[in-house]
């Protein structure tokens, strides 16, 4: 009888070989993986299409990028009011506000704010054409203050905010058109105000201005054009000295 002595810590340890495709093998399953890869994007890859700025022989013009079709409006843009898409009647600017816009409160504090925004930097928080980029050397504006622009129809500026005028790029793609209308509609109440009188003053509010408290007129803000120009000729400033303190 023959007897056999295993040791079954050698058998755990001994390691079991895995079976391995031959290199012929391999090279058949990764041409399979790579046509399969190809397959899926072909229809995509190869459909009839045009590419941009593509030629075509298929229409008159060569173009196969097609203009829209005639009277296409996109969604929440159809503007049937002339008056109020373009601020005029009979090739003239308008002297009210078109419909369905009236004058408000509400209508001028936006057209204040949106004149913030857009047109403060080159004209002024007064319109006086002193904006921060004209004290930095960008060409003035004219100031809304002059005769010339008190006499022209609230139609005008809406003109000017569309189109540009001059040196002025057009605002049609950032100022929708209520809003540029209430930018010109708070033009007029700024010309108002830089020209206004003790008549203008509503009554109940004329003893108000007598008074101590009132404030008194600003003082104009030193406009100097060359400002930078001192900053060139002195140089860079040198940081003073200062002992810092250890933080407790």
């Amino acid at each position: 009888m023959k007897l056999e002595i295993r040791n079954p810590k050698l058998e755990r340890e001994t390691p079991v070989s895995e079976p391995r495709l031959s290199n012929f093998e391999f090279r058949i399953s990764s041409l399979l993986l790579l046509l399969c890869l190809a397959a899926c994007r072909q229809d995509m890859q190869d459909q009839p299409k045009y590419k941009n700025l593509r030629g075509s022989a298929f229409f008159d013009d060569k173009r196969s990028a097609r203009p829209v079709v005639e009277d296409t409006v996109a969604r929440g843009f159809l503007y049937a009011d002339a008056r109020f898409l373009t601020g005029k009647e009979n090739g003239q600017p308008i002297a009210m506000l078109p419909a369905p816009l009236t004058l408000s409160r509400e209508l001028l504090e936006r057209g204040r704010e949106r004149y913030g925004i857009f047109c403060t930097p080159c004209h002024g928080l007064t319109g006086n054409g002193l904006g921060i980029v004209v004290q930095r050397g960008y060409r003035q504006p004219p100031s809304f203050h002059i005769d010339r622009l008190r006499a022209a129809p609230v139609g005008y500026f809406y003109d000017v905010q569309t189109h540009g005028f001059g040196a002025m790029m057009d605002y049609a793609a950032q100022i929708p058109p209520a809003d540029r209308w209430a930018i010109a509609a708070y033009l007029r109440a700024l010309q108002l105000s830089q020209g206004a009188t003790l008549a203008d003053v509503p009554e109940p509010a004329r003893a108000a201005l007598d008074e101590k408290s009132a404030p008194g007129k600003v003082a104009p803000f030193p406009i100097d054009t060359d400002d930078w120009k001192h900053a060139v000729d002195e140089g860079p400033t040198e940081p003073s000295e200062k002992t810092e303190k250890p933080h407790p």
